[in-house]
């Protein structure tokens, strides 16, 4: 009899193991292990009995919920939770996956018109989840202005058509909801991670982008930068946001982009985007008359070398394969920039 075996590191927290066997489409055994805390140590044995006998297509909330339910309320979980262990036992018999099960696409920062960038996060999501192109990683490098606004955002509550056009910035909608990112070259530090939607089996949403974005936490510390994650999207360090994310789901797939801020014009940034002070608040300055510049001040490192160690410390971390875009990729961008991304009725699609 085979055993299976699955992990996952709850964020923030400890290693859940679990070693499964399995007969006639049943777990037979249940053996889950750890460094996390449990008190009183004999619940480790009602877990297990729990999910003994338990159908291998059960589900993480039909498994975490018979974990539940075979635990008194004097038993208590440290570093870890009943969704943690199921989502190990889901890894265990291959309906989710981890980050070591993947060889991740890594593509460097490439100069483009920033409008295709946001056209290429549906073409590579669409390629990732039709297997055509493995998971990815890109980062973003533009040669232009533009700001970004999410998918839900109304258009003319975000923007002042007014300042945009005296500073000759364009505006074009994303796939993914959030908020607007005022980019002009240079200003800020933009990637997007592409993923089968198994390696954030179970997670909840909120899980799901604390999970996403524990890589980049280590690798702000690697540029000096104590930060942690904030629900539900924001990355923050000792003093304030440097960064948002945002996600869009297609079947199969994830899409995850984050967006920090390296050194912005805040004045013309108020300009162009109807930005109160509560917001500018969150993004790191109680002046508008100053720069947001938190990846700049804080690390000391120029642009470039920031997104050199950022790419060093997910090579070190996970499998990769160097890559880049292929020439049908950039065309079918260019084809959705046109029928899509750079329409009026996709950019206005919410007044």
């Amino acid at each position: 009899m085979t055993t299976l075996r699955g992990e996952y590191k709850v964020p923030g927290g400890k290693l859940v193991a679990v070693d499964v066997e399995t007969v006639d489409r049943r777990m037979s055994r249940v053996s889950l292990s750890g460094d996390f805390f449990l008190e009183p140590d004999t619940a480790l044995e009602d877990i297990d009995g729990a999910l003994t006998g338990m159908s291998v297509d059960a589900g993480v909330d039909q498994l975490a919920q018979a974990i539940n339910g075979a635990l008194d309320d004097g038993v208590s979980m440290i570093g870890f939770n009943a969704d943690a262990v199921a989502i190990a036992v889901r890894r265990a018999l291959g309906h989710a996956t981890s980050w070591s099960d993947h060889t991740f696409d890594l593509i460097p920062a490439t100069v483009l018109p920033p409008v295709m960038h946001v056209a290429l996060d549906e073409v590579i999501a669409k390629e990732v989840a039709a297997g055509t192109r493995g998971p990815t990683l890109r980062f973003w490098d533009w040669d232009s202005p533009l700001v970004v606004i999410g998918s839900f955002q109304s258009y003319r509550n975000e923007i002042d058509p007014e300042g945009a056009a005296r500073h000759g910035i364009d505006v074009v909608r994303r796939i993914s909801g959030g908020g607007a990112m005022f980019m002009e070259p240079g200003n800020c530090i933009t990637y997007s991670l592409t993923v089968p939607t198994s390696l954030v089996e179970g997670l909840s949403f909120e899980r799901a982008y604390a999970f996403l974005d524990s890589w980049v936490i280590e690798a702000l510390a690697r540029v000096g930068v104590n930060a942690r994650y904030v629900p539900l999207n924001d990355i923050a360090s000792d003093v304030g946001k440097i960064a948002g994310a945002a996600q869009k789901r297609y079947p199969g797939v994830v899409l995850h982009h984050v967006t920090m801020a390296y050194d912005i014009d805040a004045d013309k940034m108020l300009e162009v985007l109807r930005i109160g002070r509560e917001k500018m608040s969150d993004k790191g300055t109680k002046s508008a008359n100053k720069r947001v510049d938190p990846m700049r001040s804080q690390t000391g490192m120029d642009r470039q070398a920031i997104l050199d160690s950022f790419a060093d410390t997910f090579r070190g971390l996970y499998a990769i394969n160097e890559s880049a875009y292929t020439d049908a990729e950039l065309a079918t961008a260019a084809d959705l920039v046109e029928t899509k991304f750079g329409t009026k009725e996709w950019t206005h699609r919410v007044p």
